[in-house]
This record gives C-alpha cells, structure tokens and sequence, in this order.
C-alpha cells in the first residue's frame, strides 16, 4: 500500500503545472465538449507510459542490485525535489495542436510523447527501482495523473488562476527529498 500512495501522492503533486497539465488544458479549450474522450485518452496514454518507466526502473534495479545503484536512485529523488521547483510550459509548437482522428487518438497521442522524459515519467521509473513493483506504482503514478489532469480537462484555467502553482511545486519538491533522504537513511544506516 505504500508504495501505492507514494506513488500517487508524488506524481499526483509533480504533475500540477507541468507540461502535460497545461496540454490537458490546451486539448479541452480546443475540443470543447470532448471531455471524456480526453480524459479516455490521458488515461490510456499514462498507463501505457508509466508501466513502461516502472518496468524499465524495476528492470535497471534488477540488473544493478548494489549498494551505489541504491545510493544513485536517492540521489535521484532529490534530483527530482530540485526540478519539481522549475515551472513547466508548453513550448511554441506544443500550441499548434491539431486534432485528426477525434479528441482520444489526439489526447492519446499527444501525451504519451510529451509525457516522454518527462518529470512524472523520471519519477515513475525512480519509484519502479526503489519499490520493485510495476503494476502497484504504475496504478499509483495514473492515479495520480488523473486526480491532477481530470480536474483541468474540466476546470481548466479556472485551477491555475486559484491554486498556487509555486506552493504545490514546493509540496511535490519536498516529498521527492523526503523519499530520496529517506532511502539515503536507510542505506546509511540512519534510520536504524
């Protein structure tokens, strides 16, 4: 169960005001009325991502069982804290989104490649190493997409202008720390 939650709560936070956020935003203003179809496509779209970057880091810690590899996801976690603080925003040509194929191809589409490298994927495979276990963090890691994307599909910008981007930043940053001090704890000893 925790690393469920862990999974969820992390990603859940890393994912408020991230690109992929501000993608789901974009895709409901341009295909009003698509609601579903959009949130069909972001679900699909992160199972299949965050499976694949919770296997490929289950799979590296597999094959890397040593002490420095644990040393390396830590280190990995605080990492992530420092760049959880960087705000997101779609680039220029991330705003010319087409929509052949109906708003779930589209949705589909588009978030898998942009959620490719980036921070909730990074996550997901730091999370897939550290607990061993694809299918619980890639449940956990979609769930926590959806309980970040779902409300923007449908209350999309509303959410920016009254949730303070920087302070959920500063909560996603300081639990990433918080797990990766608390594997070097562990690895050292620390934490008895």
């Amino acid at each position: 169960m925790e690393a469920f939650l862990s999974s969820t709560a992390v990603v859940a936070l890393a994912e408020i005001g991230d690109k992929t956020m501000l993608l789901a935003i974009l895709l409901a203003a341009r295909m009003r009325g698509a609601h579903w179809q959009i949130l069909a496509g972001i679900l699909v779209a992160t199972l299949l991502n965050h499976a694949l970057a919770a296997l490929v880091g289950k799979e590296v810690a597999g094959l890397l069982e040593s002490h420095w590899f644990r040393v390396a996801v830590a280190l990995g976690f605080i990492a992530m804290a420092a760049w959880t603080l960087v705000p997101d925003k779609l680039d220029d040509d991330e705003d010319t989104v087409r929509h052949r194929g109906g708003a779930f191809l589209t949705t589909l589409i588009s978030f898998f490649i942009v959620e490719m490298g980036d921070k909730t994927q990074v996550a997901t495979i730091a999370l897939g190493a550290h607990y061993q276990s694809v299918l619980v963090v890639a449940a956990g890691t979609t769930l926590g997409m959806m309980l970040a994307n779902g409300p923007a599909v449908f209350l999309g910008e509303a959410i920016t202008q009254r949730v303070s981007m920087k302070a959920t930043r500063s909560i996603a940053a300081l639990l990433f720390f918080v797990l990766g001090a608390w594997q070097l704890g562990e690895i050292m000893g620390w934490l008895g």
